[in-house]
């Protein structure tokens, strides 16, 4: 069963949409599933100003990306970097095992938006090594 938090997300998504000239944009998807997760970024001053999502897939991954919309809104991309999908499963106060992937959808689309920024801008600078989400 799903969380009320989940189906709060779920019912109602937030930021929804794509950002127009996005500093940085992410596109992941599960061929086993079928989900498919976009996630664009406005960076300004090294925070992450506006961040939008648009996934076509199961509650589960409209939740997590809506809620990982939440929870990198305003925060500096090295916080957004500490992101993981074990913190998007538990902001949602859990995920049923066989959805947890979708918590992975959300964190890679992020991280992704994210390098995608620093190759636009051309920073020099490298995230982290990705750890292998589990």
């Amino acid at each position: 069963m799903y969380s009320e938090k989940v189906m709060d997300h779920f019912s109602n998504p937030r930021n929804v949409g794509e950002i127009e000239n996005a500093d940085g944009v992410g596109q992941v998807g599960n061929p086993v599933c079928g989900d498919v997760m976009k996630l664009t970024v406005k960076i300004d001053d090294g925070k992450i100003d506006d961040v939008k999502f648009k996934t076509f897939g199961c509650g589960a991954a409209v939740a997590t990306s809506s809620m990982i919309t939440e929870l990198v809104k305003g925060k500096s991309i090295k916080e957004a970097l500490t992101i993981s999908n074990k913190v998007v499963a538990d902001a949602l106060d859990g995920l049923p095992p066989q959805k947890m992937h979708c918590s992975n959808l959300a964190a890679d689309a992020l991280h992704l938006a994210i390098d995608d920024y620093f190759e636009k801008n051309d920073k020099g600078e490298k995230k982290k090594p990705k750890k292998k989400s589990k």
